[in-house]
Parts: C-alpha cells; sequence; structure tokens
C-alpha cells in the first residue's frame, strides 16, 4: 500500500479563527483535532504520489499491472477519466496500455473496488490491480456549514492486490446494499448535468458538500444492525471475533455510535479521524495503510472494512491479511 498526504496542516484552532467558528467546536462536534488542505497538489498529483509508494513497497512496476482503478469520489475533470488521468502523470507518452477505470461508490469506493478487484483477479488476465483513491474534498466546502466544513480533509492512499493460489490472504466475504431512501441525504446539488453550472448563477451552498447528518445518522442507525446480520450469518463468526475493523471516518458521533451499537472494544476499531479527517473514499485505505504500517494488523489476522456512502449505501469487505 501507499500514502499520501498534502504538506499543509490545518488545525481546527485555525479554522475556528479564520471562519468565525465557535473555539472547541470542530474537535467536539466532528472530532477533527487537523486535517490536510492541498495547496499545489490536484488529485492526480496526490493518486499518483501513493501509487509510487505502493510500487516501490511492492517491488512492482507500472507495465505488471493489468489494471488501474481508480476509486474516488472526487477528480481533476469530468472527462477525461481520472483513472486514465493517473496513469498519464505516472508513465506520460510511454507505451504503456494498462486498462484504466473508474468506480465511484463515493465513501464506499475502496470497499467495493476492492471487493469487485478480488473477484478479477484470476492469475490468467488478472495477476495483479492497483487501486487509486484520490480524494480533494477542501475545494467543495462552504465554510458557512462548520458540520461538513470542519469534517473533511485531503489525502490519497494506493494498493496493488495480487493473485496468489498458494497464498493465505485473501476475500472472506463481501457485501454492499443501497437504500434509496437516503439517495439525497448527502449531496452536491450543483455542478452536473441536471443543475449545470451555465445555468446557475454561483451560491457556495448550491455547489459545495451539504450533509444532512442527523437524518443519515438516523439511517444508519436502522440499517447498519440487519445489514451486519445478514452479512456474518453464514461465517460460523461474528463481528466481535474478528481481529481488527476499519471504519469510515464518517465523524465522531458516527464512530461512536457504531462502537456502541455492537458494543466494539476501542483496541477492535482502528480511527485516525482526529489527524486526517473524512477523506471520504480514502479513509479506509488510509486508516488500513496505517494499521498495517504500525503493525497493529498484522499477517494471518482477519479485518473488516465497513463504511457508509452518499446514495446511501452501506458495504463491507471481510479479509485475511
Amino acid at each position: 500500500m501507499g500514502k499520501y498526504l498534502p504538506e499543509n496542516i490545518v488545525t481546527s484552532e485555525t479554522l475556528e479563527k479564520a471562519h468565525g467558528i465557535k473555539e472547541g467546536w470542530s474537535e467536539k462536534y466532528s472530532g477533527v483535532q487537523e486535517r490536510r488542505f492541498v495547496t499545489h497538489e490536484h488529485n492526480g498529483y496526490m493518486g499518483v504520489q501513493a501509487l509510487k509508494m505502493a510500487l516501490q513497497k511492492s517491488n512492482t512496476r507500472i507495465e505488471e499491472l493489468d489494471m488501474l482503478i481508480s476509486a474516488s469520489a472526487t477528480y481533476d475533470y469530468i472527462i477525461p477519466n481520472q483513472s486514465s488521468i493517473i496513469l498519464n502523470e505516472l508513465a506520460g507518452d510511454s507505451d504503456i496500455t494498462i486498462p484504466c477505470t473508474d468506480i465511484n461508490t463515493t465513501c464506499l469506493g475502496f470497499i467495493s473496488s476492492l471487493d469487485y478487484a478480488s473477484k478479477l483477479l484470476d492469475g490468467k488476465r488478472f495477476k495483479k490491480i492497483a487501486i487509486v483513491n484520490s480524494e480533494l474534498a477542501s475545494k467543495g466546502l462552504d465554510p458557512s456549514c462548520w458540520e461538513t466544513f470542519t469534517l473533511l480533509g485531503d489525502g490519497a492512499a494506493a494498493s496493488i492486490l495480487e493473485f496468489d493460489e498458494n497464498g493465505s490472504s485473501g476475500v472472506i466475504h463481501a457485501d454492499m446494499k443501497t437504500y434509496p431512501s437516503g439517495t439525497y441525504l448527502t449531496i452536491i446539488k450543483g455542478g452536473g448535468m441536471k443543475n449545470f453550472f451555465k445555468d446557475h448563477l454561483y451560491d457556495p451552498a448550491f455547489f459545495s458538500f451539504t450533509m444532512e447528518g442527523r437524518k443519515v445518522l438516523k439511517l444508519a442507525r436502522k440499517t447498519l444492525p440487519p445489514f451486519i446480520d445478514a452479512f456474518f450469518r453464514d461465517l460460523g463468526m461474528d463481528i466481535h471475533d474478528v481481529d481488527h475493523i476499519i471504519p469510515h471516518q464518517a465523524s465522531k458521533v458516527g464512530l461512536a455510535m457504531f462502537r456502541k451499537m455492537f458494543s466494539l472494544n476501542g483496541d477492535q476499531v482502528f480511527s485516525n479521524l482526529a489527524t486526517h479527517g473524512n477523506c471520504i473514499s480514502a479513509s479506509v485505505p488510509m486508516c488500513l495503510f496505517d494499521a498495517i504500517e504500525s503493525g497493529d494488523l498484522k499477517r494471518g489476522q482477519i479485518c473488516l472494512l465497513i463504511g457508509t456512502s452518499a446514495g446511501f449505501s452501506i458495504g463491507s469487505v471481510l479479509f485475511k491479511y
């Protein structure tokens, strides 16, 4: 795996002073002490830095990849697709012709891409697949909306998945469910084809990320228990048997609700929300990177990745590391 964080560290104290937010509000409600905001970086740049690290750590050349997946919710351009931009920035005008595919399930981008990639890896056509999650949230935030403005951050992660018929690591189970009742609870209303930018005067609220946080939490509280019950039903284990759980870093309240809902201990659930913020699809893989680098997640252990996303969806992957 690889990871990239912008150099620019923005503390909650700095945000609060600059935008008239009550002192201590961010850490109390969002749980974020600091996050990174880009200066010169863009999605492609951050993704390439993370992918370079992943390639180096796995001793892999770009030519050895059989597919490159960009699994981000933010991007440099509407067209072309982000994965082709990452390949261009990494390989330039070379003769490398890796198939490039984008998968956008917002905050669940890494989880769903890991699921899909594990099905593609067959040791024949697909032996190695790279997944890149590069998220630039800061430019889509409205300072007047304290809930989202203090919560989100920028960053990227990259992962190399390899087919190994003799290995003990692998995906055990995966699932994803989408609940249409929550489709518009999290949204950027302006900028797409329905509300095209040429048809609307610029309004920060209309063209920025908005979230009905209480309704999202209420829906998650209702749907997570049956989702988890169904997920583990035929596995001969339950959520408490998992060595490590890496949830999407949705919010301080969301993480606390998740722990309480399933009576999970602090050591079992991994979080970097306080130092990274919510980095959309990059949150889960950056947490996974941190868990591996710190030695908390060890070879042979069972890890559960789980999260919710705009849409509204719940997704999870259980794997042996």
